[in-house]
């Protein structure tokens, strides 16, 4: 991955669970503080650290956009787009070294 690159993300609590919608440009960076609760907030509150979905753009105008977008609409389409590429939710976070979650 290169340093900076604009990335919208999803993160799960669990299979269809309470969901996550955000934009970074340090995904790996991003996830960590996640996982480690030091994002706080709505995700440390709730658990939500499970990478399930990412989309990577070129320019940080596409993603802050397409962030919004997601952000809008209903959760059966945010599931939909989750599903397209991870049918069973894996963790992808897993994928760039990360330990699975207990």
């Amino acid at each position: 991955m290169r340093p900076f690159e604009p990335t919208v993300y999803i993160l799960a609590s669990h299979y269809r669970g309470r969901l996550y919608t955000g934009i970074t440009t340090d995904l790996l960076a991003r996830v960590h503080q996640h996982r480690s609760e030091t994002f706080g907030g709505y995700t440390a509150d709730r658990a939500i650290k499970r990478l399930v979905w990412f989309e990577r753009h070129e320019e940080i105008e596409a993603a802050i956009g397409r962030e919004k977008t997601i952000k809008r609409w209903p959760r059966q389409w945010k599931f939909n787009v989750i599903e397209a590429s991870n049918p069973d939710w894996r963790d992808l976070a897993e994928e760039f070294g990360f330990p699975p979650l207990g």
